[in-house]
């Protein structure tokens, strides 16, 4: 589904992804791992067009998204939740879910019932500035808007960043049943060792912006975590 092939990126003078190689199949749950400052953030904005390449190519779907800007790749099916959730905190939960319905093929204008299934509190704060919401629910609401627009690919930047634990364990739910249940394809970045263990099929670990492994997730070995993720 997604393919990211010798992908070189700069920032400024520094060379912060190296001929990265990934491919996420499409109805895999992939966990972007890595210590801070590795290139799993970086990675994720070039796969939404948010920072340019500088060589290499992504597809998505045998197409070539670097061709296309960050709202077309939203349209044919991306959805992405940032870190940090970067909802807008002056509108109101409804206006929220709201925004990505412009970007929606078929040109539906209602919010997909099911995002209040998954997510029974927001249909509750509906008027409710998203502001005023909580840590959690301010990271399920920027979840419901991603899926809002009915995507193939979910991408997560540290989903379970800075929620109380049992807030954490309702998102590691909800994505299982997005992805066992409804088939969603899911890249998430996540540095919560045991949550990436529970949700996930596959990993790859970025180092100093290079792919130094991958696997089944069970192949994530304590070796595999002390010599790539232990500070």
């Amino acid at each position: 589904m997604l393919s990211i092939k010798a992908f070189n990126q700069f920032y400024g003078g520094s060379h912060t992804l190296w001929d990265v190689d990934l491919c996420v199949a499409a109805g895999s749950l992939m966990c972007l791992m890595g210590r801070n400052g590795m290139g799993k953030t970086t990675l994720l904005k070039c796969i939404m067009g948010l920072l340019p390449p500088t060589s290499g190519s992504i597809t998505f779907d045998e197409i070539d998204l670097l061709k296309r800007p960050p709202e077309e790749r939203a349209r044919i099916g991306i959805g992405y939740v940032p870190q940090g959730r970067e909802i807008f905190s002056h509108l109101t939960v409804e206006e929220n879910l709201s925004v990505g319905l412009g970007v929606r093929k078929n040109g539906a204008r209602a919010i997909p019932p099911h995002i209040f299934d998954l997510f029974p509190v927001l249909k509750q704060m509906l008027k409710r500035r998203g502001g005023d919401l909580s840590g959690g629910m301010q990271q399920q609401l920027a979840i419901g808007r991603a899926l809002v627009l009915e995507p193939k690919l979910l991408i997560l930047d540290e989903p379970t960043e800075g929620i109380q634990p049992n807030i954490v364990h309702e998102i590691g739910n909800i994505i299982l049943q997005l992805n066992k249940e409804l088939g969603l394809t899911v890249l998430l970045v996540e540095q919560k060792l045991p949550f990436a263990r529970r949700v996930a099929s596959e990993f790859c670990i970025l180092s100093n912006g290079r792919r130094v492994a991958s696997g089944a997730i069970t192949e994530l070995t304590d070796e595999v975590v002390r010599a790539h993720l232990s500070v």
